[in-house]
């Protein structure tokens, strides 16, 4: 597979910038494989139609649900091509879908290589983790060079992706994010740290570092705070949980936004409740509901790739239960917006 090198990405300015995501929720997209560990393209592009027809604003393919650390750099060309081809499918031109790719490495060079490679494939927007393999020397004024070097040299604008588990413990405090967001080409933060409060700093001063705009997306990582990131300005979520229940967590910003406090606040309570089963057993326990949410078709795609293996019995019968009252709700919600679970 051919890329192009580093110097011609930092020699060519990219003049135009990019517009504001749309608010709402992104589903951070598992990955299904064959019975021969290939990319399963049929089950990826069946599930892309099933989220979409849930009212998603965007797709993430390579986050920490999707299993990236599990690919090669083709499988993961081939995933974003086949999410592509489907959102090309299934929605209108007029009314694109965000794409954003998982592309963060340990060095500059390789994670602009992966920038490039996904909007060949058709991604719009990169999500890049900082590099934490060498955390021990690397200084916060380093991390903000290298974001803002990612930006400037990539074809696709940037997202901060602030995951302590996946970066080697380090957490970016507000500060941080803040310097990394005076970037132009810089566009959001993802919170998977779960600190509410730094979501809520992040929010209102942003527009401070943008020359006033107020077109920095910032989201919650967990849908077990939807409804408290909206209250604080949040633009929305990029949830894992939502692989199962897209319907219940849009719902949940659709009824803040009529207004509707206590409707949302119990509907929260719900997903939060589901998702805490989500968050203690991580992807391979929300891959393992995928037959129970949508039928014995999707049992492959409940299969995590090896050397991580099934949950023990015990354990599915517990996710199944906890999240039994949220598949009640996101069937209902799936029903009575006319569509049907496939």
């Amino acid at each position: 597979m051919s890329t192009t090198p580093i110097s011609e990405a930092s020699d060519s300015p990219i003049e135009t910038q990019p517009c504001r995501l749309p608010n709402g929720v992104y589903v951070p997209m598992l990955a299904f494989w064959t019975s021969s560990d290939d990319i399963d393209i049929p089950a990826t592009q069946r599930h892309t139609a099933r989220l979409l027809a849930a009212g998603v604003a965007g797709l993430v393919v390579h986050g920490s649900n999707g299993e990236a650390a599990h690919m090669s750099r083709r499988e993961r060309r081939t995933t974003i091509e086949a999410v592509a081809d489907a959102v090309r499918h299934e929605t209108d031109s007029h009314t694109p879908v965000p794409i954003i790719a998982g592309c963060g490495a340990q060095s500059l060079r390789e994670t602009v290589e992966l920038c490039q490679e996904a909007k060949e494939a058709g991604a719009t927007h990169a999500l890049i983790l900082p590099p934490g393999y060498y955390a021990s020397i690397l200084s916060k004024a380093a991390i903000v060079d290298y974001f803002h070097d990612v930006a400037s040299r990539s074809p696709i604008p940037v997202l901060i992706y602030n995951f302590p588990a996946a970066a080697n413990g380090v957490d970016l405090d507000s500060d941080t994010i803040l310097k990394i967001a005076a970037h132009s080409r810089v566009v959001g933060v993802k919170l998977t740290c779960g600190n509410t409060g730094k979501l809520a700093r992040v929010v209102a001063d942003a527009p401070k570092v943008r020359s006033g705009k107020h077109d920095f997306f910032v989201a919650g990582g967990s849908a077990d705070f939807i409804l408290q990131g909206l209250v604080v300005g949040a633009a929305g979520t990029i949830s894992g949980f939502a692989n199962l229940a897209p319907a219940a967590c849009v719902q949940i910003g659709d009824l803040f936004e009529q207004g509707q406090l206590q409707e949302a606040q119990e509907l929260q309570a719900e997903v939060a409740r589901a998702d805490w089963l989500a968050i203690r057993y991580g992807f391979v326990g929300v891959k393992a509901m995928m037959p129970v949410m949508y039928g014995e078709g999707e049992t492959p795609c409940a299969e995590p790739r090896r050397p991580l293996t099934q949950l023990d019995a015990a354990a599915l019968m517990e996710i199944e239960q906890g999240m039994a009252r949220t598949f009640v709700i996101e069937k209902r919600l799936v029903a009575e917006a006319g569509g049907e679970q496939t």
